[in-house]
């Protein structure tokens, strides 16, 4: 980023803070992701924390905890001491699905604090090449008149890709196989291999084989076309009112977290968002930024678990811990 880029992002977030408690903060922050390092969710991390540093004047520590579907990052994050120097990325699994469809050993809203939404990407419905449809429609037709027939695969029980196709189910009434994996690689390896015949894959991880014909896109979750694939519809414009399904990403810290700590974090966040080198940045993971102020990413969040909670329950998916 150059010099002239970082004044422009920085001026109309100066007057807002001025006054506010500027010791904060005084030394590195840590930020944990909750994944292995190496993966999309990892480097969008890195990639915000590093440029969030600079309008913040501290280094952001970024420090890898996977395990549990984001358990095991989530339980060392609501045990932090509430004073802004641990933040941890949560997203769709560790404050969505898995509360909806599990036992986890933390309260996903009275355990945290909101800081602000990153961004996110939309799932993408897609159907393997020796299918023969093009488009929603037939898909729909073809799975009616071969019910019981096709089968989808997924991540992993009650992972965003499996309750995404449970949701299009439910819209559809449509009869698919639901074929569980351990994690989203092997998934989509048989679907190329018409193992399977279609999947509700994230985008960032379905687009390479969109892009090279080995499956085909049929709609896009989300409220507006993506950028990435400006050509295929979305669920909404083909009729499917209200279907909204997204990876997406934000920052939480500990509860109880001091108000004008939260403030100065989100202004700076949503200051990093907005720089245009970010949106090409996290494009590379398909990923569009969605700033939003702490109590706006604190209702989504709240909004989410309600809408997973209740499609978990109407298609009594439990899962052990």
């Amino acid at each position: 980023m150059n010099r002239r880029d970082f004044i422009a992002a920085t001026a109309a977030f100066s007057l807002p803070l001025i006054g506010r408690a500027q010791s904060y903060p005084t030394r590195p922050i840590r930020y944990i992701v909750p994944v292995a390092a190496g993966g999309g969710n990892d480097m969008i991390g890195r990639v915000v924390t590093e440029r969030w540093g600079r309008f913040l004047g501290q280094t952001f520590v970024v420090e890898n905890q996977s395990g549990g579907g984001g358990v095991i990052a989530s339980q060392t994050t609501m045990r932090a001491a509430p004073d802004g120097y641990t933040l941890m990325q949560g997203y769709v699994a560790t404050h969505g699905t898995n509360p909806a469809t599990r036992k986890v050993p933390y309260d996903p809203v009275k355990d945290f604090t909101p800081i602000g939404m990153i961004g996110a990407t939309p799932n993408v419905l897609v159907v393997n090449s020796q299918v023969p449809v093009t488009n929603m429609k037939e898909f729909i037709d073809y799975a009616r008149k071969n019910t019981g027939k096709l089968s989808y695969g997924t991540a992993g029980q009650g992972s965003l890709t499996h309750m995404t196709m449970e949701l299009f189910k439910q819209e559809t009434g449509l009869n698919l196989l639901h074929i569980p994996y351990r994690g989203i690689a092997p998934a989509i390896n048989d679907l190329l291999g018409n193992q399977t015949q279609t999947m509700f894959p994230g985008l960032a991880a379905a687009l390479q084989y969109i892009q090279s014909g080995k499956v085909r896109a049929l709609a896009v979750t989300g409220p507006r076309r993506s950028s990435s694939l400006k050509e295929v519809p979305t669920m909404e414009e083909i009729g499917f009112k209200g279907f909204d399904a997204m990876q997406w990403y934000g920052s939480v810290g500990p509860a109880g977290m001091p108000a004008e700590i939260v403030e100065r974090l989100n202004e700076t966040q949503v200051a990093t968002l907005k720089l245009p080198e970010m949106r090409e940045k996290l494009a590379i993971e398909a990923v569009e930024p969605m700033p939003m102020t702490s109590a706006q990413f604190g209702q989504f969040i709240k909004n989410e678990i309600s809408r997973w909670t209740a499609l978990a329950k109407a298609k009594n998916i439990q899962l052990e811990e």
